[in-house]
């Protein structure tokens, strides 16, 4: 990318627009695979779109519509999928649309890509094209064999369609921080059935906005003691936020006798780190080896023997190694340790915070990650404002890495066993995805083999 800053140099003029600057730094940026990195206060066009609902299936692209009833439905059932835009494959079309989200977890960009496609005008500014006044569609069916062509003119935002969204994300896409210490919302996200727990977690909110939510946490968890054979923790659809919901879980998912490190990192920052860098490490759970007990020390100092770091980072420019660890003998004083099948359920939306604490529960005992891979990052970053453009930039300055030395962004967290939406789930039908797991579940704890 250092090149790409030094072509755009040799070529600038006097002048530049603001788009087009704005569009430069954001394709440029989204090289380094920062997944927190934003460039804000630019203009794209943005007021016609494509008509019609565009839904991920696979690797497929499903082209849907909304019925009277409001309820989802294939636009057509004979040709449901997307194969071609104006003459280009959907695949080649849809990987070059959003340049500053490249290095994405395959399947978190094709998510997002897949649900942008709708935002034609815009897309078409990205790639630098005039965009045409009528657009061809090639639909396909099932065999990708048969074909038809619906030509289609771009509406105005009052026609738009909107973004395909699971249902259960829709439910609470609205829902502010605030709303999450009301108990009419805290309600909504705790069950009990066939002595399966289940805690949906929407967002990663913090302990101090949100007292009643962790005061119901800890009561369910008290309940499903005696309750409860097996636990589902759901973070799909999980944008971030903070590590709170994290570490108060694990008062009650990590054994006694146990000390995991779970996550190390290095801060970029001038050398010695400022007392406000070791603050900001400090509120995620991020301790240097200095600061940690004897036990924790022998066992941060094991686990380092082992570590295999996919960077290999400048100690002039980074921190020494700050680690992330869950040490079941402290958390012990705070509860009681539940030794019962917990499984978390993820897809490629988990996402910032909520990445952080699928990599930190995995390979834990009684644990298993279920799902799609997440879209992992973990950044602390900063924001600051150019002082020409007046455009405002947000860059990571924290590399975390995962137990097995990949970082999060751009890799997230794999699943222990794999369970994908179907097409029912896709049409807002029932949550395919939970349904599964739940009837896994029951199988096991009743000693039966799931049909």
């Amino acid at each position: 990318f250092n090149k790409d800053f030094e072509r755009y140099a040799q070529n600038l003029k006097d002048s530049a627009k603001l788009e087009d600057f704005g569009l430069f730094l954001s394709k440029t940026i989204g090289k380094i695979g920062d997944r927190h990195s934003s460039i804000r206060d630019y203009e794209i066009k943005d007021t016609l779109f494509l008509p019609f609902i565009y839904a991920p299936d696979d690797n497929k692209v499903l082209v849907l519509k909304r019925n009277e009833d409001k309820k989802l439905a294939l636009l057509n059932v004979q040709f449901p999928y997307l194969k071609k835009i104006n003459g280009i494959p959907t695949e080649t079309f849809i990987k070059q649309i959003l340049p500053d989200e490249v290095t994405a977890p395959k399947q978190a960009y094709f998510t997002k890509a897949v649900r942008e496609l709708r935002d034609i005008q815009k897309i078409y500014t990205v790639l630098n094209k005039p965009l045409p006044k009528q657009i061809n569609l090639t639909l396909t069916d099932s065999s990708f064999k048969n074909d038809t062509v619906l030509v289609v003119t771009p509406v105005n935002r009052t026609k738009r369609s909107i973004y395909w969204d699971d249902e259960f994300e829709r439910k609470y896409a609205l829902t502010k921080e605030e709303d999450y210490n009301k108990k009419e919302t805290i309600s909504q996200l705790f069950d009990i059935k066939n002595q399966i727990g289940y805690i949906q977690i929407p967002s990663m909110v913090g302990k101090e906005d949100a007292p009643l939510l962790f005061d119901k946490l800890n009561s369910f968890m008290i309940a499903m003691q005696n309750d409860s054979k097996a636990l589902i923790i759901d973070v799909r659809n999980n944008g971030g936020g903070t590590r709170d919901i994290t570490y108060e879980l694990a008062k009650y998912l990590v054994h006694p006798d146990s000390i995991y490190v779970v996550n190390v990192t290095k801060q970029r920052a001038p050398i010695p780190l400022s007392e406000e860098f070791k603050e900001s490490l400090h509120n995620r759970n991020l301790f240097s080896l200095a600061e940690l007990d004897k036990v924790e020390q022998e066992i941060a100092t094991s686990f380092l023997k082992t570590f295999k770091p996919m960077y290999n980072l400048d100690d002039k420019k980074y921190s020494e190694y700050y680690f992330g660890l869950l040490n079941g003998k402290k958390l012990a004083q705070q509860s009681y340790y539940y030794n019962k099948p917990v499984y978390i359920l993820i897809n490629e939306k988990s996402f910032s915070a909520a990445s952080v604490f699928v990599a930190v529960f995995k390979g834990i005992k009684n644990i298993k990650i279920v799902g799609t891979t997440t879209d992992g990052s973990s950044g602390n970053s900063e924001r600051f404002e150019l002082p020409n453009s007046n455009l405002r930039l947000k860059i990571s300055t924290m590399v975390s890495f995962q137990k097995d030395g990949k970082i999060l962004d751009g890799y997230g967290t794999e699943p222990d066993l794999k369970i994908e939406r179907d097409i029912n789930q896709i049409l807002w039908k029932n949550d395919t995805q939970l349904e599964k797991l739940r009837k896994l579940i029951l199988a096991k704890i009743t000693n039966q083999t799931p049909e």
